[in-house]
């Protein structure tokens, strides 16, 4: 159990903590607005993701196929099934929430 000196410690410990963080705060910070350049677009982003997909697949197919001939352990193998599963699992929801926006837009009056 702790002590009444170390109990002591831990409070002056926090005041002085909050003392520091509220003249941190006075203290006015420049605000750090993202450059719109840096920023990709949502069909680079959705290319990059299908990019990453295909790329995510064939090792764990080649990882598969070293399985078989014997190159590769049995861990390998499962753990790269288990993350090709996730990522096709993945890849399917996010089409069809693709899929689900484009036909509610398409539904929208114009």
């Amino acid at each position: 159990m702790a002590g009444p000196s170390s109990s002591l410690l831990s409070l002056n410990s926090a005041s002085g903590a909050y003392r520091a963080s509220r003249d941190m705060t006075a203290e006015k910070m420049p605000a750090i607005v993202p450059d719109r350049a840096e920023q990709p677009s949502f069909s680079d982003m959705i290319a990059k993701a299908g990019a990453d997909t295909v790329q995510t697949i064939r090792q764990a197919e080649a990882v598969a196929q070293n399985g078989m001939r014997g190159d590769a352990d049995t861990q390998q193998v499962v753990l790269a099934t288990l993350e090709l599963e996730s990522t096709v699992k993945v890849a399917v929801s996010v089409r069809d929430k693709l899929v689900e926006a484009y036909q509610e837009i398409m539904r929208m009056p114009v």
